[in-house]
């Protein structure tokens, strides 16, 4: 199962779901591999590796400098692997632009590892850009967090034109899995409307799991380890925990 986390939207959450729902899912013994497909490469760093120095990405394995197994390395979670990003990585969208079947281009290099992993979870840039594209175009299965705050629902809107787009015109199998809601305050009026809000016109599946504004769950990523590491009996791991159940319990029936 390939499951691209997305949204155009800066700070909802989408890495740190990335990255913890990747290690519950291999916590509860699933093969995963993890691919940040961010420039920013906050993926990268937040398992504690430093992406200036890791000469195997994926920028290289999208420019075919390198296979894409020889980019995959391991990490302090059992079962889980990654393929690390570099800040080289912006310079793909240029790159990338007139190569025949640009879109399809991760798709096509995921085949010849889709069959040793449960899971492939990849985490889409912050934009609506060719990374992105070839990021949705490579997915199953595509989860959406949304942060609880006024303008969240006005860009997803805007998400869900493109994925639209892409399944009428590129990939028509391609399936929401859902949407989760982050950094949740349940003491906020805010939060509550906003919820309310996506539960009555999101036209897909939402999360029962809610994740909570967690102090813990924004300090895990400075010391370069997942919250099941770093606060396993916090709000935040709990949350995520019970979220990768209902993935499993989902993609499973």
């Amino acid at each position: 199962m390939i499951i691209s986390i997305v949204n155009q939207k800066g700070g909802t959450g989408k890495t740190t779901t990335a990255i913890n729902l990747a290690t519950y899912l291999a916590f509860l013994g699933k093969d995963v591999l993890l691919i940040d497909l961010d420039p920013q490469a906050n993926t990268t760093s937040g398992f504690g590796f430093r992406p200036s120095e890791l000469n195997k990405n994926i920028y290289r394995v999208l420019t075919k400098q390198i296979n894409i197994n020889e980019a995959i390395i391991p990490t302090k979670q059992q079962k889980l692997k990654l393929i690390p990003s570099t800040p080289d990585l912006s310079g793909a969208n240029v790159e990338l632009i007139n190569l025949e079947r640009r879109e399809y281009y991760l798709a096509d290099l995921l085949v010849e590892v889709d069959k040793l992993y449960d899971f492939i979870i990849i985490d889409c840039p912050p934009s609506l850009g060719l990374l992105t594209i070839c990021g949705l175009v490579a997915a199953e299965q595509l989860l959406i967090p949304v942060q609880t705050e006024y303008y969240a629902l006005e860009g997803l809107g805007q998400l869900l034109t493109t994925i639209n787009l892409i399944k009428q015109d590129i990939k028509p199998d391609l399936k929401v899995l859902g949407s989760i809601l982050t950094m949740y305050d349940r003491r906020s009026k805010l939060s509550r409307e906003v919820w309310q809000e996506l539960y009555q016109n999101f036209p897909y599946y939402v999360f029962r799991t809610i994740i909570p504004r967690s102090v813990r769950l924004a300090e895990a990523p400075s010391f370069g380890q997942s919250i099941l590491e770093y606060a396993p009996k916090s709000s935040g791991a709990r949350a995520y925990q019970r979220l990768s159940k209902e993935v499993l319990f989902i993609t499973n029936n």
